[in-house]
């Protein structure tokens, strides 16, 4: 593998909520562009969701790992799983908009999808009903478990 394009997962630090907080926003700029909102009033409601977003899944996932993503030493992204007794749960995955679309996301998913097999546990992940990563995970062979409102809940076996 080129060294230049090397990814590694590191745990995140205090240190890295500014980062995680960007990954967030990035991944939110195309709702917030429908809005009439300030620079200033889209980061806030970003920080604020981030917030919010981190307490829930500290609260329902308390054995999750909260992974950085670095892609030649970089941050590039997020990775938040929790491995259990009978899957791994993708909490998160989420990548900075310049990292996207190079084969990143697809090469982390399948190391999961790898170490789920050899493990014999099946892979589970909520995915937006308008996230484009959607097709990476039918491709993968990801199926759907439960349509949610906002949320499908995919599983891969």
């Amino acid at each position: 593998m080129n060294p230049a394009y090397r990814i590694i997962l590191r745990p995140a630090t205090p240190a890295d909520r500014p980062f995680l907080t960007r990954v967030y926003a990035e991944s939110r700029t195309d709702e917030l562009a429908a809005t009439n909102w300030t620079e200033d009033q889209k980061a806030a409601f970003c920080q604020s969701q981030f917030d919010a977003q981190d307490r829930h899944y500290r609260e329902h996932y308390p054995t999750c790992e909260y992974l950085v993503i670095e892609q030649a030493g970089v941050p590039v992204g997020r990775l938040y799983r929790d491995r259990r007794p009978d899957e791994i749960r993708v909490v998160d995955i989420a990548l900075l908009t310049t990292a996207r679309g190079q084969g990143v996301g697809g090469d982390i998913m399948q190391d999961i999808l790898n170490e789920a097999k050899s493990a014999g546990l099946q892979v589970c992940i909520h995915v937006e009903h308008t996230n484009p990563a959607r097709r990476l995970y039918d491709r993968l062979g990801f199926r759907l478990v439960a349509h949610g409102e906002v949320y499908d809940l995919l599983a891969w076996k």
